[in-house]
């Protein structure tokens, strides 16, 4: 309950906040994106405390966005890749990175994600009907009832 007595709303931006939303998940994300998966370099690349990152690490693969992989036997080494589950977060990494260089007051050199044929890759929010961008208005926020429609 809220100070006025009321629920927090419940949404599925809130249920990504809780598995997502955090500095170090989406670090960590970022790097796996990136082609890091070893437990050291995403240390290394990330600056993360070790426990904070071990904890983080076992969150993203329980919610079933990144999974372990053993590489090494003897000793037993595993590193991270990323589920279905995690490559359907890379519009949201995108999305975070374009924010950022345009909106930072000095924002540092950002990576850079490129297409397969070679071109930057950009965030786009279109209507799923009618193709039409999503620039700066028009949305309409509709709150459907519990239980009903894909909310």
């Amino acid at each position: 309950m809220t100070e006025t007595g009321t629920e927090p709303r419940a949404c599925p931006i809130a249920g990504t906040l809780d598995l997502v939303g955090e500095r170090w998940s989406l670090l960590v994300l970022r790097e796996v994106f990136m082609g890091v998966r070893r437990y050291a370099d995403i240390r290394a690349n990330t600056g993360a405390p070790r426990d904070v990152l071990t904890k983080r690490l076992r969150s993203l693969e329980a919610a079933g966005i990144l999974e372990r992989r053993r590489y090494q036997d003897r000793p037993a080494r595993f590193d991270y890749h990323l589920t279905p589950a995690g490559q359907a977060l890379e519009p949201v990494l995108i999305g975070l990175r374009e924010w950022g260089m345009r909106y930072l007051r000095d924002p540092p050199p950002a990576p850079r994600f490129l297409h397969t044929c070679g071109a930057d890759v950009v965030t786009r929010v279109v209507c799923a009907e009618c193709g039409e961008p999503l620039e700066g208005g028009g949305l309409v926020t509709v709150l459907e009832e519990a239980g009903s429609g894909s909310g």
